[in-house]
């Protein structure tokens, strides 16, 4: 290993996934050594109970369990254990975090919008670093971050409360979801994002990151088995993504979770998503857009590597 390497592990404890990265941090640059992902779904009924679910806190903590056994088996210099949306909306979720600490001797922390979007932002720039004005987003379970930056510095960013999870609960109940049903949902999420970009400055490219472009990405190359090499770096364009929806909400879940690259599990709210994505794209003017692997762990990676 160079002199200067750091082993860390990030945990994220999302709204809809749980994940897992440990890798090797140097100069800013991320070796993954272990990548998981499972889709937990942590934010179900948080819009509505205000409250995290007795079964979706023992899903997550389920994944979680062999995470931190990996962790240990790695011989990680530091971990650093994150959650967001879900846990930051709930009312119990201040009990959430103390049953990870008791269980798993994990300290995790809440992050706010701000600091969601830095991260996000640190980690889908850090092999590359934009030479021009660029969005990038992150389309959560629970929450979407927008971030507008060049280089090095983000100059723009919103936390927008809008996520797969979320907004599949709020007007997807049909299977296959109805017109009128897809038509509210994209009213609904229109409004929000037109509201948040109001002052957002012109981006001139884009990068999409988290699991509805890059399953997006996987179903247009009908990726099966997943390759992220593959999916890192696949430019999306809208009309596509637009031909992708169509398609997706066509067609019955248990059509939906056969499709060639898309995961079962992330079938039920990748509508949601999808919607999201178009909307963003059509706020910010752009007819294409990147799609990254480098996500939020990356970000978090690299600041838990500097802090060492």
């Amino acid at each position: 290993m160079p002199e200067g390497t750091r082993r860390v592990a990030v945990i994220d404890i999302g709204s809809n996934s749980t994940r897992l990265l440990v890798a090797d941090v140097l100069d800013g640059r991320v070796t993954p050594i272990e990548r998981r992902s499972t889709v937990t779904r942590l934010g179900r009924g948080v819009d509505l109970s205000g409250r995290l679910a007795a079964e979706a806190i023992e899903a997550a903590c389920a994944a979680v369990d062999p995470y931190v056994a990996t962790v240990q088996d790695l011989g990680v210099e530091a971990i650093d254990a994150v959650a967001t949306s879900a846990v930051r909306d709930a009312e119990n979720g201040s009990a959430f975090i103390a049953e990870l600490r008791e269980r798993f001797a994990l300290s995790a922390r809440v992050l706010g919008g701000d600091e969601e979007a830095r991260l996000t932002y640190l980690g889908a720039t850090s092999e590359h670093l934009p030479e021009v004005p660029t969005l990038v987003l992150d389309i959560g379970g629970g929450s979407t971050e927008m971030v507008v930056g060049q280089g090095r510095d983000a100059a723009w960013h919103s936390s927008l409360q809008a996520g797969v999870v979320r907004h599949t609960e709020r007007h997807l109940s049909a299977d296959p979801p109805r017109a009128v049903e897809l038509e509210a949902l994209a009213t609904d999420l229109r409004g929000l994002i037109e509201t948040a970009t109001l002052e957002a400055p012109r981006a001139e490219a884009g990068i999409a990151v988290a699991g509805t472009p890059t399953s997006l990405a996987a179903i247009e190359m009908e990726l099966d088995p997943y390759d992220s090499e593959l999916v890192h770096g696949h430019v999306l364009e809208l009309r596509s993504i637009q031909r992708m929806l169509s398609r997706l909400a066509a067609v019955p879940l248990a059509e939906r979770q056969a499709i060639p690259g898309l995961h079962a599990d992330r079938a039920p709210t990748i509508l949601a998503g999808v919607v999201i994505l178009v909307e963003a794209m059509r706020a910010f003017d752009l007819d294409q857009i990147t799609v990254s692997e480098h996500d939020i762990l990356y970000g978090a990676a690299i600041a838990l590597a500097d802090s060492i």
